[in-house]
């Protein structure tokens, strides 16, 4: 079976690898323009486009699946299509091409957390379960019936990051078991059932801490936005970054926001309880341990974090 895939992340690269290895003909991957990394802004390949030139495959570089897009697909002629984060809507005219359709490897447990940030939200809204699925893709956002579903739990120190590494490698699995039925013409899809939530995509200000929250809201929030757009707060009017905080209930006299050292800890108050700070980030420098900032800090009294 020919296969197109659509992917651009590198949270997409274990599902093109699982199809390649699963002996299916890649006819072409659909992928994002080469965008600017780094302070240079130097143009780069996305990282499918880099492991799809590792393999010898076509590439079609396409921002949005305009008619030409449609068109450089069509000619691969692919029997189905796999879509993993590409990062565009596939409109009626491109999702007609495969005669099996686009199918679609997301990162929840359809029909919750519909959208381009399934992982990130379910660890902020502090989800004990989630999973992945494969569904036909539809016009509607994540709309299309189910063919497969897995689980995987999220425990109480997993960022997004690692939570989607983990589901990235099972639901490749998921997505060439998938496949594999629809050549086979033994897959059968159902509809979604269940309770609808979105996820948005993530943006800057999701990862502003707010110290009058309470401490588990804040701990998941951090946890969430890891590693991007990444946790944040704001100290002398200007943004700091930190990495994931630790839980202190044994601390509850911390004012949101103000600083106290607490042995060899940097804690911060919150509405409930304090929390643990581990790696901080001030402006212009770089990524260190929060005690070894404290260390260079006159007096932590004095320093609040808004």
């Amino acid at each position: 079976m020919r296969v197109l895939f659509a992917g651009t992340p590198a949270v997409a690269i274990p599902s093109l690898d699982a199809l390649v290895e699963a002996g299916f003909d890649i006819a072409a991957v659909l992928t994002r323009p080469d965008a600017p990394v780094g302070r240079k802004r130097v143009l780069t390949p996305s990282p499918v486009a880099a492991r799809a030139a590792e393999l010898g495959i076509e590439v079609i570089r396409a921002a949005r699946v305009d008619a030409e897009a449609t068109a450089r697909i069509a000619a691969v002629n692919p029997d189905v299509a796999a879509i993993v984060a590409y990062g565009g809507l596939v409109p009626p005219a491109a999702l007609d091409v495969p005669r099996h359709g686009w199918i679609n490897l997301h990162f929840s447990l359809l029909p919750a957390w519909r959208g381009a940030a399934p992982v990130q939200r379910a660890v902020m809204a502090g989800d004990d379960v989630t999973g992945a699925v494969t569904f036909l893709l539809e016009e509607g956002l994540d709309t299309g019936p189910v063919f497969g579903t897995l689980t995987e739990s999220v425990g109480p120190e997993d960022t997004a990051g690692e939570l989607l590494e983990r589901l990235s490698r099972s639901g490749a699995v998921l997505l060439a078991q998938t496949l594999s039925a629809i050549g086979a013409g033994k897959a059968s899809a159902q509809p979604q059932a269940g309770e609808v939530s979105l996820a948005p995509k993530l943006t800057l200000e999701d990862g502003h801490l707010k110290w009058s929250h309470p401490a588990l809201a804040i701990s998941r929030q951090a946890r969430g936005v890891t590693p991007e757009p990444g946790a944040w707060t704001v100290l002398d009017g200007q943004r700091v970054k930190l990495e994931p905080v630790r839980l202190r209930p044994d601390v509850t006299t911390l004012a949101p926001g103000a600083l106290a050292l607490h042995g060899k800890s940097v804690l911060v108050g919150t509405g409930s309880h304090a929390v643990e700070l581990t790696r901080i980030q001030p402006a212009g420098k770089k990524m260190m341990a929060a005690a070894d900032w404290a260390r260079g800090m006159a007096s932590l009294e004095s320093v609040v974090f808004e």
